[in-house]
């Protein structure tokens, strides 16, 4: 089964208007659905925000509900201003960059205990732009995390799941895809103020797109 991880409802809005036979149940606290997607059958895990909830969702989808391919979609901050709000970009490596053992194992910033490269592997083809994508526990408007994200690990994107659905995917053998959708432009002013004015056009992106990434993930 294919499987979506996705943080909030409001982001699954667009998944879960186009779904038919759907069923819904709440397991460990978080609403899962299950029916059919453009003729195929899919579940979808409400995880909730951050990387413990996201990791805890992809693994249940996994133990739980027999998935064999997780997808990750949801809205996130574009680094660089080339990019435009409602943008859809396919994640190629994905990294957290509030892990920290630099002074344990004199490893690079973000790279866990079990790896020996900051950056896990996602996906190497899509019809959308490949990109890095960043993952911590925060939301700011923070300029040592800007530097740290653009000049330190280089990544493109960032958000608050990803790379800790990307990491329960490797450690579970699992094929995970994941798409992002720019709801915000890091230096154009409040993260906030663009997230909340930016939702409904990024909601509507992802809608059209739907189809095409649901095509692009069953093909593999």
């Amino acid at each position: 089964m294919i499987s979506f991880i996705i943080a909030m409802e409001k982001e699954a809005a667009p998944l879960l208007n186009n779904m038919t036979d759907v069923s819904q149940k709440i397991a460990n606290g978080k609403k899962v659905f299950i029916g059919n997607l453009f003729g195929h059958e899919i579940s979808v895990v409400i995880c909730g925000v951050g990387k413990v909830n996201a990791a805890c969702g992809a693994q249940y989808a996994i133990d739980c509900l027999n998935a064999d391919k997780i997808v990750n979609l949801g809205v996130a901050g574009g680094l660089d201003k080339s990019m435009n709000v409602a943008d859809v970009y396919a994640i190629e490596k994905a990294v957290q960059y509030d892990f920290d053992l630099t002074q344990l194992n004199g490893t690079a910033m973000g790279t866990l205990d079990e790896f020996d490269e900051n950056y896990l592997s996602v996906s190497s083809k899509s019809v959308y732009p490949l990109k890095r994508l960043a993952t911590g526990d925060r939301f700011n408007d923070s300029k040592d995390d800007f530097n740290l994200l653009t000049k330190e690990l280089k990544a493109d994107i960032r958000d608050m799941e990803g790379a800790a659905i990307a990491q329960t995917c490797v450690h579970a053998g699992v094929s995970f895809k994941s798409y992002k959708i720019i709801s915000d432009i890091a230096g154009s002013g409040s993260t906030a103020e663009q997230y909340f004015k930016n939702l409904g056009k990024c909601f509507a992106k992802l809608e059209a797109e739907l189809e095409n990434i649901m095509n692009e993930v069953a093909r593999g």
